[in-house]
């Protein structure tokens, strides 16, 4: 966990495993496959080839899944808040925010939700918008 408070600027994470271990080792894969294929042309260098890209795109895949699912979990969580925090009539039109959109809201404070939403609403702000337009952040430590 980092030290720093977080923010627009430190937000973005890595996950070393992946980010260190895993896309370094499918790039190398990938290289190594081409070089076999170049050097000895054949179904047994071509079919490594094809196992490397196999390689990389399940790898990718796995990232995907749980990316998605933690958008879900975060959309979720989002309109409930949304729902305790937000008085009517701009509670009745959470269900007019984008996913993208509730996925940057969930780290605006709670006081400064409110206005926030309508800015939202009001201007289709996008991910990087409402993220930059943040003054007091509440911060996701779980995001992975």
């Amino acid at each position: 966990m980092s030290t720093a408070p977080q923010s627009f600027a430190n937000h973005a994470k890595y996950d070393p495993p992946f980010h260190f271990f895993l896309l370094p080792l499918a790039a190398i894969y990938i290289i190594v496959a081409v070089t076999q294929l170049v050097r000895h042309p054949g179904f047994a260098s071509f079919w490594e080839l094809v196992l490397a890209l196999g390689f990389l795109v399940i790898i990718g895949r796995l990232r995907s899944y749980a990316t998605h699912l933690q958008d879900r979990i975060i959309r979720l969580e989002e309109r409930l808040r949304l729902s305790a925090l937000l008085s009517q009539p701009l509670r009745s039109r959470i269900g007019e925010l984008a996913e993208r959109q509730l996925v940057g809201l969930r780290f605006a404070s709670d006081a400064e939700l409110p206005s926030l939403v309508q800015r939202t609403l009001e201007e289709k702000l996008s991910l990087k918008d409402i993220k930059k337009s943040i003054t007091n952040w509440r911060a996701d430590e779980f995001r992975v």
